[in-house]
């Protein structure tokens, strides 16, 4: 049921945001250069690695030293607006057709994080990522990791098609309002270390 859902719904919205896909890529070819899209290693179902897809918000910068400047840095205004939108995440829907993917699930986060969950934290890898999920409508990346990784695993725990629906009405909701998308002082997100701060 659920993998039905995802399907007839992502197709549906790609079709319908065909146009937006297409106005959305152009811009950033003229304003952040070539490389429309952003392919990064994540972990999926039970942590085996897929290859997620979004759109690309930032700018290749680099210090003397060949390393990558950080991210307040090297985003750009446009590409604020682009993840206060959340239209950088429209090609993921390409994930959730090859089933890389669900609409509804924990977000998947970064391979080098596996070995510093806790038990319980692991557990949001029994279920797909999502594009949207649970913790994202309660707080997104305005709540701790300690707080969404909670959250993650009570979805792991209640999910069905009812929960999921309330889960993407929310996620339209907080896109308009623009709530959580980053973390107090930070660009993005900072990095997990472990519950320990390891």
């Amino acid at each position: 049921m659920k993998r039905l859902f995802d399907v007839v719904i992502c197709f549906i919205l790609l079709v319908l945001l065909f146009p937006v896909i297409l106005l959305v890529g152009l811009l950033i070819r003229f304003r952040l250069g070539t490389d429309v899209l952003f392919f990064q290693e994540r972990p999926g179902l039970r942590g085996c690695p897929f290859k997620l897809i979004k759109f690309r918000t930032m700018k290749d910068l680099e210090d003397e030293g060949g390393n990558v400047l950080p991210d307040h840095l090297r985003l750009t205004p446009f590409g604020k607006l682009l993840r206060s939108t959340s239209l950088d995440e429209l090609p993921s829907l390409w994930n959730v057709l090859k089933g890389d993917m669900s609409l509804v699930g924990p977000r998947p986060l970064l391979m080098e994080y596996l070995p510093l969950y806790n038990e319980e934290q692991a557990r949001r890898h029994e279920v797909k990522p999502g594009i949207t999920g649970w913790a994202q409508v309660n707080g997104r990346n305005a709540i701790s990791w300690e707080e969404k990784f909670k959250l993650d695993v009570w979805y792991v725990d209640h999910q069905s098609f009812w929960l999921d629906t309330r889960v993407l009405f929310f996620t339209i909701y907080k896109v308009f309002r623009r709530d959580g998308i980053t973390a107090n002082g930070e660009a993005t997100m900072g990095l997990f270390r472990g519950s320990n701060g390891k």
